[in-house]
């Protein structure tokens, strides 16, 4: 079916499916020039790339202990080159620095009161899919109120944009072949702000208790006597659901919802988890990270008994204006997305509610018109 670049808003059935968002042309059917001009469009990320200029531009307070803009250039190169140890090293001065300055500040504040200071907090806070009108007011607050962000690869641009000016942030960001920081480095740099009395404010796409690891983050600070709140975001299986006006469980078509994850463990093709159950034609499947183990999951899921022309739609960088759409039946959707050329992150939804999306009528009407004037240039050679 047809490659969509994403409309302001869900609409009506009179919106095209088609319809051209302020960034990107209108792309219909996948053609041999398509996928040049689908990655001319990703090319602009919503969201914070490990070698980005605003990555670097936010974190550039970690190099100031040296000389900020060769040390930043330093960085960008060590993260292009996957040399993870070399940009850690040149963050670690002005790291251990404000470490101190917190101690310090704390310890005065324990003179002041009479002991009565303790440690920082750490809020966990979900920031939705990318679209900043998505976050709720509580996880406002908390970025606002922040001292120190540790955040995301996959939270937006805008998002970031809130937080105050004299807050500190610092990138933790995961992507395939290249870790920041290990899940165990940002476990101690939680710690360790949070007891040198630091309110500390850990972003995450989506909520951070889905597919997030938020909740071995909490179990590790709990265990260290470390206050932790939880301020729950909106799942990119919600946010983007909504967005294509797909509901998730609809009486008569879909009773239940199962999340996936797309991840492999050792980071090979197959997905971590497919059971006979999850091909349920009556459950809607929402897969997170699952483009590299599409190709796998697809026929596993027919194998089990998902019919072939399960409607499904795979959705990248879903609710930002750089949102691309590819929907198509379970049977060609491996082909479809491989055409599009989508990229991470893209979210796959599975199931007979994708079909009660006003998009998936267009794009099979767009599909109709496609093939009907092949037929006719096809006709008058």
């Amino acid at each position: 079916m047809a490659l969509a670049i994403r409309a302001p808003r869900f609409q009506p059935l009179s919106a095209s499916i088609s319809a051209t968002s302020t960034s990107c042309a209108t792309s219909a059917r996948p053609s041999s020039s398509a996928p040049a001009a689908a990655a001319i469009c990703a090319s602009a990320s919503p969201f914070t790339e490990a070698t980005s200029s605003s990555r670097y531009r936010r974190d550039a307070w970690s190099y100031t202990a040296q000389d900020s803009s060769s040390s930043s250039s330093a960085a960008a190169a060590a993260a292009a080159s996957g040399r993870r140890d070399d940009e850690i090293a040149l963050q670690l001065p002005e790291l251990r620095r404000l470490l101190e300055a917190l101690r310090d500040s704390r310890g005065k504040g324990l003179e002041g009161d009479g002991g009565g200071s303790g440690p920082g907090k750490v809020a966990l806070v979900g920031t939705g899919p990318g679209d900043p009108e998505l976050l709720t007011l509580k996880a406002v607050r908390a970025i606002e109120a922040a001292d120190l962000v540790l955040y995301d690869r996959l939270v937006s641009n805008e998002v970031l944009d809130l937080v105050g000016d004299d807050a500190r942030l610092l990138y933790v960001g995961k992507t395939a072949g290249y870790h920041s920081r290990t899940q165990e480095e940002i476990h101690e740099l939680l710690l360790s702000f949070a007891e040198a009395g630091a309110n500390v404010v850990r972003l995450k796409g989506g909520d951070p208790l889905v597919f997030g690891r938020g909740g071995e983050e909490m179990d590790f600070l709990q265990q260290q006597g470390i206050r932790v709140e939880v301020i729950p975001g909106i799942t990119s299986a919600s946010g983007i659901a909504a967005e294509l006006g797909i509901p998730l469980t609809h009486r008569g078509v879909a009773t239940s919802v199962r999340f996936l994850t797309g991840h492999s463990r050792n980071g090979g093709t197959d997905p971590l988890f497919v059971a006979e159950n999850a091909a349920d034609p009556d459950t809607t499947l929402v897969v997170y990270m699952g483009l590299s183990t599409l190709p796998s999951l697809a026929p596993k899921l027919m194998k089990h008994g998902l019919p072939p022309n399960t409607p499904a739609v795979a959705v990248e960088r879903g609710t930002t204006p750089q949102q691309r759409t590819v929907f198509a039946t379970l049977k060609d959707l491996v082909d479809e997305v491989h055409s599009a050329d989508l990229v991470s992150p893209t979210l796959i939804i599975i199931g007979k509610v994708v079909a009660l999306s006003p998009f998936w009528v267009e794009s099979s009407e767009q599909d109709a018109l496609t093939n009907e004037n092949s037929y006719k240039t096809e006709a008058k050679r």
